[in-house]
């Protein structure tokens, strides 16, 4: 099932979001899912985009079992994941937006099973998974620490503008250590890592998405 195309911002801004739920699941887990997708592709796209930029990406909620068969085709990694990013283009200048960024999918089980194990609220954890996504579609990566480091602030920067607490900061266990003090555990990587390095302003060597297949048939 699709919600369709939209086109959030002003009036001088065209950006068009499409997304498809494909898992029923989604509408039980959280009460609005395409408005709380939408919410956090709009503060992720405002925060890198220039105003009146023109482009349109497409969000794919959808189970784990699609998630294992985009993970193993696209990836060669045969296992479910959060989420999956597929760049239109392999090299993105922020101020001269590409006509589609490409495709972003998130799998149900896999984000909601992370969400308890570190202690966030679902909506939260999927608010995070859909920037981080966004990010990677604009040319941020997370491969190498220089790459972490300029990807993770970034993340960081826009989920506060969502009223959203830092998801890399330390989480405290609620077992205790030996000396009486609870031991602290940094949070597990939220964000499976998808090969897009961050490139400004070089040539632009054009990949093929999912979608992107699709239209071109």
């Amino acid at each position: 099932m699709s919600d369709g195309p939209s086109s959030p911002g002003s009036s001088r801004s065209r950006i068009t979001i499409d997304i498809r739920i494909a898992s029923a699941g989604w509408r039980k887990a959280l009460p609005n899912p395409s408005a709380a997708i939408r919410r956090a592709v709009q503060a992720a796209l405002k925060s890198e985009l220039p105003k009146g930029a023109v482009t349109a990406l497409s969000i794919l909620l959808t189970d784990d079992a699609e998630m294992q068969q985009l993970n193993a085709g696209w990836r060669a990694k045969d296992k479910p994941t959060n989420v999956l990013s597929f760049p239109a283009e392999s090299a993105v200048d922020p101020s001269r937006p590409p006509e589609y960024l490409g495709d972003i999918a998130l799998g149900l089980t896999t984000c909601r099973r992370e969400a308890k194990e570190q202690g966030k609220r679902f909506a939260d954890h999927v608010a995070h998974l859909t920037v981080h996504g966004v990010l990677h579609l604009l040319g941020y990566d997370h491969m190498d620490e220089e790459q972490a480091n300029a990807m993770e602030p970034r993340e960081v920067e826009i989920l506060a503008g969502l009223r959203i607490a830092n998801p890399y900061q330390v989480i405290v266990k609620k077992s205790v250590a030996r000396n009486g003090a609870r031991k602290p555990a940094r949070a597990k990587s939220v964000a499976k890592k998808v090969v897009v390095k961050k490139t400004v302003k070089k040539k632009v060597t054009k990949t093929t998405s999912p979608a992107a297949r699709r239209r071109a048939a």
